[in-house]
């Protein structure tokens, strides 16, 4: 039913790229491997795209082979037939000097870990990648705090779904760095729903008749009944992982500043933003209330210096107790180098290990989504103030806690 279908799971160009660039600079011709990858579609793209000009060397994994004659054929009519060599597989079973430990810089896989489950891709593949080395995959997920009966009933006995709280949990348990969170948009659905429905309508006769297929077509006639009357409760999310253990895991030291970083904190602030707001803004937080010790943490230099800095305090929404991300801070010298990602991604694992359960930032909606923060209209929390809807965002620190709805409530010193 499926062969010949663009998509075997949600997705897009786009989505690919935005993940790609979410991986960084990669080496020149980066081997690249493509972990269930159907018809190619993803493939096709690394091939030509990852690594810059010079394109990427792909090996592309699959079981059907009616997949990978597809993919070939793609391959040779764009001119990539000397970038993608294609492998019959198991993605769960990679053995022999092809896929020997670190032998691809960055590895991919579009809709295809739920087949043995987000945490035992993560355990088994990790080995592939060389030093520097990327994962990158997508897992369908819920995106509301309460799942419907009806979602449930779906679900729950087909594939236990998370949240973005939990699976970035469990990629860190596993030694992962999170580099990057991309929610894919409904139309990467429409990419491939929209065949596959169509295909669904237009077969008939003996070949819809026999048991296996009629049983498969009665599947899918379900999954996207599901999707038309539940898919606001779940989606898509790719994630962009690179392991601890390799590459630069320790290039920025994080810990939570002493009292002996209060003059550098002051001065980060001061040198990052055109005026002196947000530096007064740390200091006033510091006698309010709402200052959580142990919560303001910085990114150390190689010289052991402050290079960046970020504050959570307490918050309201709704008279709930949640955090604000606020400010967050890089001295000029080490801006765009990671300082900035490791502070925050230090300071949010701090939270969630203290119990905390909800975080809101106001900032920049293509840096935060990286860390998993998602519009916080979603859960109906607003500022009390006029912002643009994808600029305030809120992250589930722990997804067992009801997420509150209503106005944000801020402390004193933020004067709002």
């Amino acid at each position: 039913m499926h062969r010949g279908l663009p998509r075997q799971a949600p997705g897009s160009d786009a989505s690919t790229r935005r993940l790609l660039s979410l991986c960084g600079p990669l080496p020149e011709r980066p081997r690249v491997l493509d972990l269930g990858c159907g018809p190619g579609r993803s493939a096709l793209l690394l091939a030509a795209e990852a690594g810059g000009a010079s394109g990427a060397e792909v090996t592309a994994v699959d079981l059907y082979a009616p997949f990978l004659e597809e993919l070939r054929t793609a391959a040779a009519a764009r001119g990539l037939a000397g970038r993608v060599r294609t492998v019959e597989a198991d993605m769960g079973a990679l053995t022999g000097e092809d896929f020997a430990d670190g032998s691809f810089d960055l590895v991919w896989a579009e809709g295809s870990a739920y087949i043995f489950g987000f945490d035992a891709a993560l355990a088994r593949w990790k080995r592939l990648l060389a030093p520097g080395g990327t994962l990158v995959l997508t897992e369908c997920q819920w995106t509301v705090p309460e799942p419907s009966a009806g979602a449930r009933a779906f679900w729950d006995p087909h594939y236990a779904l998370r949240t973005t709280a939990r699976n970035l949990a469990a990629a860190q348990a596993a030694g992962y760095r999170v580099l990057g969170v991309h929610h894919l948009p409904d139309s990467d659905w429409a990419e491939y729903y929209g065949p596959l429905a169509e295909r669904v309508r237009t077969l008939s006769g003996a070949d819809a008749a026999a048991p296996a297929m009629a049983a498969a077509l009665a599947a899918t006639r379900e999954e996207l009944d599901v999707r038309a009357r539940h898919g606001d409760e779940y989606g898509y999310t790719g994630y962009v992982l690179r392991p601890v253990t390799a590459g630069d895991g320790d290039a920025w030291p994080t810990r939570p500043e002493t009292a002996a970083d209060v003059a550098a904190v002051r001065e980060v602030n001061l040198a990052a933003f055109e005026t002196p707001l947000e530096a007064d803004l740390v200091d006033a937080l510091r006698t309010d209330d709402a200052w959580l010790p142990g919560l303001s943490y910085v990114a150390e230099a190689p010289d052991g210096s402050v290079a960046a800095h970020a504050l959570l305090t307490a918050c309201e929404v709704d008279g709930v107790r949640a955090l604000a991300l606020a400010p967050m801070a890089v001295a000029p010298a080490f801006q765009r180098s990671g300082a900035g990602s490791a502070v925050v991604r230090a300071l949010l694992a701090a939270a969630r290990e203290r119990g905390e359960s909800l975080v809101l930032v106001l900032g920049h909606p293509e840096y935060y989504p990286r860390f998993g923060f998602t519009p916080a209209s979603r859960f109906g929390i607003r500022a009390p103030f006029e912002v643009p809807d994808e600029a305030m965002m809120a992250l589930v620190l722990d997804d067992s806690v009801p997420v509150p709805s209503g106005t944000i409530g801020y402390p004193a010193p933020f004067g709002v």
